[in-house]
């Protein structure tokens, strides 16, 4: 168990941090005790923001003596409130904001060094300065940081072909739970010296350690894009689409979002100055969007030809190549829109699930009927990164229902129920958002004894005073 810190510890803080670090007013804190979705509200007995490795060593060790627990936070938007404190106040809230320095960009190394702290949105504009880019983007890209990035294995929209966080972190600088520093920035493409802690902190949502810096694969800017909306009938043909594109124009395809016609509707009803790029209905859309490099031939011709050629063989119904950036961002906003215009529709059970790619048009398919035969009047939201195998399954309640109510006595069995549909087909009930505090009852129920064990050993060893975001990630024993 932790402990509540005591006088000296937070005089000694307070010292350490100065007006700037370190608060316990309450009102200073509030915006940061509750996640973004404002569903998870904790309390904390200080908010402490260092702005130096240094000072979170100091940090972590005076909780060490404590034994008070460490609750670390970046831009505050997971989806699982793994950056939220307990209601029990003991714990201190450790923010990175201050720490977001860019200590470095090398374009000779294809390499950007970034503190905990920096957003992503700003690394993105940091790249472009040495004519790179950081291939990985989401909805949150204006407030999420790296060091939340990383701590959660993040994904987006581009893991197609480039991956998610674990595959695009290089080096990772981290204070460890007794307060010493891993100096593990170093750049190394081949470094076979035993475990690789660096991948034990990607994904470990803060409880191993705190991420305070990481070095970041960069790869050649964009010289140019092709955006196209396709609709087609059902994700059989979504997936045999891609494969041709694939095959047609290697590693061009850097983004295949698929959307069903409901998931569309939705948007094009609540969020203004958005409309449908084609005419008609469509049982999905796929969002396509294929890069070249400066100096190489455009893809828009290329994928304007085998789009027409995927239409004249009959697998796709209609396309439209956006003409240019207003019409591609105007295509990106209505996928990247869908999360906003379900919290205007109402609540809904959401799922973070993926199958092996293989098997997600079939799921998609079956799973819809599933839950909706299961849970009468139940609508059925599937989303996502198809070529990935990642799809956000979301189940809103019957139209004539009090959604929050239908949520709160249902919710529970419909996730059990999606939860179960996707162990059957292989996959995981989180494929990008981690699992927090929402999701450690299900993780709990469904992971694999031998995991589990493993996953409890390496915690016990690394943190073994418990102090790292306690009641995140690793179920109770």
């Amino acid at each position: 168990m932790t402990c509540v810190p005591d006088a000296t510890i937070l005089t000694a803080l307070a010292e350490i941090l100065g007006p700037k670090g370190f608060t316990t007013d309450p009102a200073a804190m509030q915006p940061w005790l509750s996640d973004w979705r404002d569903r998870v509200h904790g309390q904390a007995a200080a908010l402490v923001s260092p702005a130096t490795v240094d000072e979170v060593q100091q940090i972590v060790r005076l909780a060490a003596q404590g034994r008070v627990a460490l609750v670390p936070q970046g831009g505050n938007t997971s989806m699982v409130a793994g950056a939220t404190p307990s209601a029990q106040g003991g714990a201190l809230l450790l923010s990175m904001r201050r720490m977001n320095k860019i200590r470095g960009l090398s374009p000779d190394d294809n390499v950007a060094v970034a503190e905990a702290g920096v957003v992503l949105s700003d690394l993105h504009a940091a790249a472009e300065t040495v004519d790179r880019r950081f291939p990985l983007s989401l909805g949150a890209k204006g407030s999420a940081t790296i060091g939340g990035l990383i701590s959660t294995n993040a994904g987006g929209t581009q893991v197609l072909r480039f991956g998610t966080m674990r595959a695009l972190v290089v080096g990772i600088e981290a204070v460890l739970p007794d307060g010493g520093r891993f100096d593990g920035l170093s750049a190394l493409r081949k470094d076979n010296r035993g475990y690789d802690l660096r991948q034990l902190l990607i994904g470990a949502e803060g409880t191993l350690g705190i991420v305070t810096a990481a070095s970041l694969r960069l790869v050649s800017a964009v010289g140019s894009r092709a955006v196209a909306w396709v609709g087609l009938a059902d994700p059989h043909a979504a997936l045999r689409l891609l494969r041709r594109l694939e095959s047609a124009t290697g590693d061009a395809i850097e983004s295949f979002e698929a959307m069903p016609a409901n998931a569309l509707a939705m948007v094009l009803r609540h969020i203004p100055g958005t409309r449908a790029p084609l005419q008609g209905q469509h049982g999905w859309n796929i969002l396509i969007e294929a890069t070249a490099p400066a100096g190489a031939a455009e893809p828009s011709e290329r994928l304007t030809a085998l789009l027409a050629d995927a239409a004249a063989d009959g697998l796709i119904e209609d396309a439209a190549i956006a003409s240019n950036e207003a019409q591609a961002e105007a295509f990106w906003k209505l996928r990247e829109s869908i999360a906003e215009a379900e919290r205007v529709d109402g609540p809904a059970a959401k799922h973070d699930i993926s199958v092996p790619v293989s098997a997600m048009p079939t799921f998609l398919l079956d799973a819809r009927v599933a839950v909706e035969q299961r849970f009468t009047g139940s609508r059925v939201l599937g989303f996502g990164h198809l070529g990935d195998g990642n799809i956000h399954f979301n189940v809103q309640p019957p139209v004539d229902a009090d959604g929050k109510r239908w949520l709160a006595e249902e919710g529970p069995k419909v996730s059990s129920f999606v939860h179960d549909l996707v162990a059957a087909r292989g996959g995981s009930m989180s494929a990008e958002h981690g699992i927090g505090q929402l999701k450690l009852a299900e993780f709990a129920r469904t992971i694999d004894p031998v995991r589990l064990g493993a996953l409890r050993a390496i915690k016990q060893a690394i943190d073994p005073q418990g102090i790292m975001n306690p009641g995140k990630l690793i179920p109770a024993g």
